[in-house]
Order: C-alpha cells, then structure tokens, then sequence
C-alpha cells in the first residue's frame, strides 16, 4: 500500500474508532447542542446534537451574512436533504495531528517572530490579511474581548523588521466548548500575508498553536481544509497531519457561494474585470461575458449598453487612449502643464545612447509603448547592459526611450472622472534568506503565495532580466542567502512582475492629488493609473513617469475603486448598493 494512502487509513480507522466511543452510553459526557461564536460566524459542533432536526434549525435560523460551520457532522447527507435549499456539505477536508505523532522542533531565530494577539490595532492589520486572502475577517472588538479567553486562542506573526503583522491563526478548545470526550482541538483562519517574503510563517504559526494546545494535554488538533487549496493541503501533511472522515456543514449564501454554485464564464474573469462585474451585478446591471480571457465584458441598464475590457469603456475614446498609450505623447502635452517629469530621450545612435546614460549616471530603458512592465530594465549604468536592455525593449516596440533614474518609491493614483480615488506604493519583489534554500527555491515558494493571492496574475519571472539583477549582488539562482538577508530580486514594482502594492490613499500630499486631476484632463482620460517616483509620498516633490489606460482596481481593495468606476459608467444606479 502507497505510504500516503496507508496514513490516510490510518486516520480514517483511529477516527471512526473515536466516534463509535463518543456515541456509546458510558463515555458520552459532552455538552448538548454546543456551538461557539467566532466573530466571523459561529462553529456548531455538530456531533454533539441530539437530532438531526436540531442541526438543521441552529444552521438555518442564522447565518445568511456570516460564515457559519456545522463541524463533525455523523449524517451530512441526511440533513442536507432536509434544509437543500439553505445547507450544501462544504467541500473541504478534514484533518488531524495527534499528539502522539507530533515532533517539536527547534526553534530557530526568524526573521519573524509568533505571539499572541493583543491590541485592536494587530486585530485591524489582521482583517487586513483576511481581506488579501478574500476571508471573512472578525470584529476586531470581538478578538480583543476573547483573546485572554481559555476556549479560543489568536496567535499572529510579526514582522521583527518594521513590526507589520504578517500572518495569523487561531484556535479553538474543544474541552472547553462542550466537554469533549476525546479531548481535542482545532485550529481556523490560517492566513498569511500575500505580500510577505518570508518563507515558513504558515508552518511557524501552526506550530506554535499545536504546541500550545499539546501543552495543555489535548489529544489532536483537527484542521478543515478546502480540498483544492494544495498548498496549505501539502503544509498540514508534512507536519504529520492525517485525513479523518469528519464532514462540514455550511449555509447556502453570498459568502459560500462559490462553493455550491456551478463554475461560469464569470469565474474564469481575471480579478481585475471580476471586480468590476460583481460590483455591477450588486447594482442590478445586467452582464454579458463577450470573452473571460481578455477580459471582456458589455454592462446593461435600462436602454444603456457599455462595453467594457476590464477598467477600459468605451467612455474612453480612441484619441485619449493614443495619448495615453505612447509615453512620448504624453511627456509632450504635459510639458507645458508644470508637471515634473525625469529626464529622457529617444534611443538613437549607440554613442549618443551612452552619452545620455553618461550624463544622467543610471537610467531606465523601456519602450515606448507597453503595459504591465514588458521589456522594462530599471537601474542601468554599464554599457554593455544597456545595449541588451535596449535590445530587449525593441523586442516590445520598435522605439525605446531612455530615462534618468529618479530615486523614491514608485507610486500608482487611481483618477476615475478626474477625482483621485486611491493610491498604492508599489513595491520590488524581495526574498528573505534562510540559510538552506537556494534562490530559486525562495523564488518559486514566494511565486506560489502571490499567484495564490492574485489569481494567477503575479509571480516574478526567472528570466534574464531577474538574473542581471541577481548578478548586480553577486548571486545567480542557485546561490544560498545567509538567514535572514534580504534581496530585491527585479527592480521594477510591477504587480505583474511579482511586485507587492501597499495601499497609501489618505496620506497623499495635497499637491500630488491635485495634478493627478490636471494630468488626466490633459490627456482627457476619464479612468487611468498614474505612475509617480516620490521621495515622501506626504510631500509635494515627484516625478512623473506615464499613463495607463487600464488601470488594475482590484489592486487597490478596501478603496472603493469598483464602485466609483460603475459610478462614473451608470451614475442613475448610485445607492442601488
């Protein structure tokens, strides 16, 4: 028998076991109808219920805007069949550490550190994490007032740099719940930063938990996992995780809908035309998806049809989108708009190329027409290097522009009908060594959260460019950085490119604000992202990079850039929220 399979039977053997001794006469000493509020929804222990009917009536008689899970459910299949229309069996599995297969390790010094939660500010950066992982986050109030409670447990993880929270779990005593015989545990909401570069925060924070709760004396500690999520699937089976045939019950509502409902040409948008499309449909918009991959899609109220790609309408006419699309054109309309842009000139001859670079000392070579930072180099100052970046930039479009470098961190504005809307600091993708992992080992664990978080659409490439970069510090992809040592692995912030984005709206400088607007008329671009190098956002200095004409508004969650573009496109269906 396959080794794997053989644990899985094990699990499931030792379970059954414990459930034919929970149900026998003699040792059934748990609470009756147990259930727990966990500020996201509450946990309904469902083994310890006297009927059927009384599962049916705790799930149904609350729950539509919370997340609420029957857990150990004996019969899941009975008692959907009695409530179909509000209950679905959650397609997750279940699995279990005992305690006696647990293998505590040695804790060694992270860059990183795991403790409890203990303020309404690390409550509120938690929901934050909730949110980028499209969770049901908790009332932060509701954490703080249970945090010191003995049936459930917060544990976060903090950045030991700049003290951000980066990750967060918690537990829940069964002992404490209702008595429970078999004397366990469970853990809920594991969730980690997408934007962290730390590898291992999901494992530590596991770890800390189960230890605390083995520490206690309790026998396992269960875990419910969503059956496709094979990442966190693969992290519970290395620390010695075993599937168990315990089921769950959820309600049928907004939250859980992609659960129970079919997949359609609407679930295969990228988030960037998703969000837009969701926010219409809770407006009474009608949608139809003209083609998902590109993103394609026409909005219908009343008599009015807009056909939309993405955050691109057709409100956004063709000679706005030539202004906007060649960054030669922009740069002239705004020169005389007292806009402050970097220096720049057309690549020509090779001489005169290197003479620029030269004067300017390092510069940046893009051409002159892209998107999402195709054939962009940032930082060049060798020669030779800049004859390939110039190469690679002819590749995308046959004039390349060469730009003085400005130092400052790379800031994204959201104009939507010339009103700023949000913005964003965007951030170079960096891995942290551990000692033991290669590059390219920490290139691809950080590529699997981003991918996990964007869906799909942000992952740094292991191409020439990422290794030129790599070269700059000495290091190629299978060199081993020291524990904890940081790294900035592609020099360009783009979120497509592996980038991180950090939401910055209310602390704009006034002045950034107001030419954002000035630069939008300009162009006469209704929607566009903005890109900016500031040395301090809260002041007025910068620099003006380019344009875009469709702009990414997922990137920009909690602003509410969804719902001031179907603003803009159908002002009658304000309020129709």
């Amino acid at each position: 028998m396959h080794k794997s399979n053989h644990r899985i039977e094990k699990g499931f053997g030792q379970s059954l076991r414990n459930w034919e001794k929970i149900q026998s006469p003699e040792t059934k000493k748990m609470m009756s109808n147990a259930f727990i509020e966990m500020g996201w929804g509450r946990l309904v222990f469902g083994h310890t219920f006297e009927s059927n009917e009384k599962i049916v009536e705790a799930m149904c008689t609350q729950g539509y805007d919370t997340r609420d899970i029957a857990i150990y459910v004996i019969d899941p299949h009975v008692i959907v069949s009695m409530a179909p229309d509000k209950l679905f069996i959650d397609p997750s599995h279940t699995f279990r550490l005992w305690s006696y297969d647990y293998h505590c390790v040695n804790y060694m010094q992270q860059p990183f550190v795991i403790q409890r939660l203990s303020s309404t500010i690390e409550a509120e950066a938690v929901n934050r994490i909730y949110a980028a992982c499209h969770m049901k986050g908790a009332d932060p109030d509701f954490m703080i007032d249970k945090r010191a409670s003995k049936l459930r447990t917060y544990w976060i993880a903090r950045d030991s740099n700049n003290n951000n929270i980066i990750g967060t779990i918690s537990g829940v005593d069964h002992v404490e719940a209702f008595d429970d015989p078999e004397n366990g545990a469970s853990l809920w909401s594991l969730a980690v930063d997408p934007q962290a570069n730390f590898p291992g925060i999901g494992s530590e924070l596991v770890r800390r938990l189960v230890e605390h709760y083995f520490t206690k004396g309790r026998s396992f500690v269960d875990a419910s996992v969503i059956h496709d999520n094979t990442s966190a699937i693969q992290l519970y089976s290395k620390l010695g995780f075993q599937r168990i045939p315990a089921f769950c019950i959820k309600r049928k509502n907004p939250i859980n809908q992609r659960l129970y409902i079919a997949p359609n040409p609407e679930n295969a948008l990228n988030p960037y035309a998703k969000i837009i499309v969701d926010e219409a449909r809770n407006r009474g918009i009608l949608i139809d998806i003209v083609d998902e991959k590109y993103g394609l899609f026409n909005l219908t109220f009343g008599s009015r049809t807009i056909a939309c790609r993405e955050s691109l309408s057709e409100m956004t006419n063709a000679v706005a989108m030539t202004k906007c699309d060649d960054k030669r054109l922009t740069r002239k309309l705004l020169k005389n708009k007292n806009i402050q842009v970097p220096l720049q000139k057309i690549s020509t001859s090779r001489k005169e190329d290197h003479t620029f670079m030269n004067q300017v000392e390092r510069v940046v070579v893009k051409p002159a027409r892209g998107e999402q930072g195709t054939g962009i180099s940032v930082d060049i100052s060798n020669e030779n290097e800049l004859d390939l970046a110039i190469k690679k930039a002819r590749e995308t479009c046959s004039d390349v522009l060469l730009e003085e470098l400005i130092e400052g961190v790379d800031l994204r504005v959201i104009v939507i009908n010339y009103e700023v809307v949000a913005a964003a600091v965007r951030k170079p993708p960096v891995i942290t060594g551990t000692g033991s992992h290669t590059i390219k080992d920490l290139i691809e664990k950080y590529n699997r959260r981003r991918l996990a978080a964007t869906g799909g659409e942000s992952k740094i490439p292991m191409d020439n460019e990422t290794l030129r970069c790599l070269k700059q510090k000495s290091y190629i992809y299978d060199s081993i950085l020291e524990k904890g040592e940081t790294l900035v692995v592609r020099k360009t912030a783009n979120l497509h490119t592996g980038g991180t984005i950090h939401d910055v709206t209310d602390q704009l400088s006034d002045t950034i604000k107001a030419d954002a607007v000035e630069i939008s008329r300009t162009i006469d671009i209704p929607v566009t992202g903005l890109d900016f190098i500031v040395p301090d956002i809260r002041k007025d200095k910068y620099a003006f990079i380019e344009a875009n004409e469709r702009p990414g508004l997922a990137n920009h969650e909690p602003q509410p850039t969804a719902e001031r573009f179907i603003d803009f496109l159908f002002p009658e269906t304000v309020g129709n929220q």
